[in-house]
Order: structure tokens, then sequence, then C-alpha cells
């Protein structure tokens, strides 16, 4: 493995040092900078799928050599933790052991309630899950959104799937670490120094697949206080999302949220989630896990893979329940 280069301590190359927080003013300039509004007109909900062309599609396809599939997503948890206070509901309601007075075949049958969002569950989010000073991404009014669900951008716009290129980074390998801990910040430095020592390199139209180890730190250590006032969670330094909107990438598929906890930025509690989503209206998934897709690369020697992730097509929806499958 190749040694990773030394992490940015100044703003000379445009990241601001990594443990210095961002002014408002300074985060402010960067939503602009990475802004996609107006890119694809004003109609536009589908952002940053746009960079997903059908060719782009069919070369993800010959990514498939030995036709070996890896799920991305975490199991759904029933059980409340203090990272997990709003757990899914699951139970049965028919059983085998009610006799049938149908006739045959028997049936069971079950029942699951569940959010769409938070920090336990692997989904993906709509683009009209996040606003920032009062308006959506591509400057849709906040009355898009009501009590009844939302009109525009809702999580139909991606019924048809998002399908592409997967490029996984793995961030805690290239530190020769287990995992990231809380707190640490991931420079647009360090994901090209993934990239140089995978062999791999993020363009338009991928998907990026971002490890830091949440979930294995989980497994190994137990659960945590991820939130502001908490321990908190590695993730991105949101000057990294520049390198995101110049490479054109398609969608962001973090084991975390992407988010680095306590906040790098004055003022503003979930920075990444305000630049991919509000900006750059990127395609985003959250709280997946990577553990056994690691392994695969290892063995297959290969950091890119094709990506098929279906979310549910809930009209009005603000996210779904999301189970990625990495294709090789």
């Amino acid at each position: 493995m190749a040694a990773p280069k030394q992490r940015k301590d100044s703003a000379s190359t445009g990241d601001a040092p990594v443990n210095a927080p961002m002014r408002k003013a300074e985060f402010d300039q960067l939503f602009h900078d990475v802004s996609n509004w107006g890119r694809w007109g004003p109609a536009d909900e589908r952002g940053t799928l746009n960079y997903i062309t059908p060719e782009a599609m069919r070369k993800a396809a010959l990514l498939v050599r030995s036709g070996r599939s890896v799920s991305m997503a975490r199991p759904i948890d029933t059980v409340a933790d203090v990272d997990n206070p709003n757990p899914a509901i699951h139970h049965m309601t028919q059983t085998y052991d009610i006799p049938a007075s149908a006739g045959e075949p028997q049936f069971v049958a079950d029942y699951l309630g569940c959010g769409c969002h938070g920090n336990a569950h692997s989904h993906v989010d709509a683009l009209c899950h996040v606003a920032y000073q009062g308006r959506l991404y591509n400057n849709k009014p906040l009355s898009s959104v009501n009590s009844q669900g939302a009109r525009v951008m809702d999580i139909t716009a991606y019924a048809h799937g998002i399908v592409g290129r997967g490029v996984l980074l793995d961030i805690p390998r290239l530190r020769g670490k287990k995992w990231l801990e809380p707190g640490d910040a991931v420079t647009s430095e360090e994901l090209e120094a993934a990239e140089e020592a995978q062999g791999v390199r993020l363009g338009q139209g991928d998907l990026f697949v971002f490890r830091v180890g949440h979930p294995l730190r989980r497994r190994e250590l137990g659960p945590w206080d991820i939130d502001h006032g908490g321990q908190g969670r590695a993730g991105l330094h949101p000057t990294a999302m520049r390198l995101l909107h110049e490479r054109r990438i398609a969608a962001f598929l973090p084991d975390g949220d992407g988010e680095t906890v306590p906040s790098k930025v004055e003022g503003v509690i979930h920075p990444i989630h305000a630049l991919q989503i509000g900006a750059m209206g990127l395609a985003c998934g959250d709280s997946l896990q990577f553990e056994e897709l690691v392994k695969v690369c290892q063995e297959q020697r290969r950091w890119e893979f094709m990506v098929v992730l279906a979310p549910l097509r809930l009209p009005g929806g603000t996210g779904s329940l999301v189970n990625p499958i990495a294709v090789f």
C-alpha cells in the first residue's frame, strides 16, 4: 500500500486547516462555488444524476466480470440505543400457528415501520430533504414541502434507480487504521492520496463510496453518542466537496452520513448535507456499511464495480430505505 500524503495544514491549496473552524462567510462562498442551481434548467429534479448517461451505465456494466454481488446496507435495526433513538418496528401479523381458515396453502406475514432518515438505517435522501437559508436545491421554496409530503424533488425522482460505476475510497486503509475516530475530518488531499494508493480515480458520473469505518467501530466498541454534544463522528471536511463538484460525481455513498461531528463550520450544524443536497443536488445515501465490500475489493484487487441502488417509489417521500448492491 502506498504511503499516504501529508494532510493539509493550511489553506494555501484551497482547504482550510483541518481542525480550524470555517467562518460562516467562507462557507457561504463555498456553497455558491459548488452550486448546481440552474445547470440543468429550472425544472430539474434529478441534480447530479444527470451526469449518469446511458453510455456511463453501459460502461459500468462492463465492470461485471466475476458476477459476485455484495450488499452495502446495514441490517435494519429494531433495538433502541444511544445512536438509534427511533428503532424500526417489526412484528408478525400472520403466523403458521393459527389454522388457515381458507384452506391451503398457508401464509406468514409481517409489518415493518421505519423512518426514512436517521443514523441507524441505510437510506437515500431525496433532494427535498435539506434546505439552506430558506431555499431548497435549485432555488425551490420551502413551501414545496408540507404535511402532505413533497410536491417537488421527492424520492420518486430516483424511481428508475441509481446505477453506475462505484469507486470505493478506503480512508482507514490509507491511514493504516481499522477506522477513523469521531471528529476526524477527511480533506480533498486525502481523497486524492487514496485514489493514488488504490489505483483508481473518481470521474464524471461515478458513485463515490466513502469509507471511514463507522459500522466496524460500532460493532467492536459498541454504540456511542454520534451527535453534536456527544463524541461525534468522522466524515468529510466541507472543503472536500469542491473535489466532488469538480469531478462531477453523481452520488455520494458514505458509511456514516458524510458529516464530521462536531461541525467544522461556525453556525452550520450539517455543512456536508447543506452542500451536497442544498447546493449541488448530489444524490446521497446515509448509514451504509462496507465491511463485506472491502474484503471482496481486496480479494479481486480492484476498487471499482457496478452499483445498483433502487429507492422505494413513494410519492411525496423525502427519502427511502435502500439496499445498494455492488456487482463485480
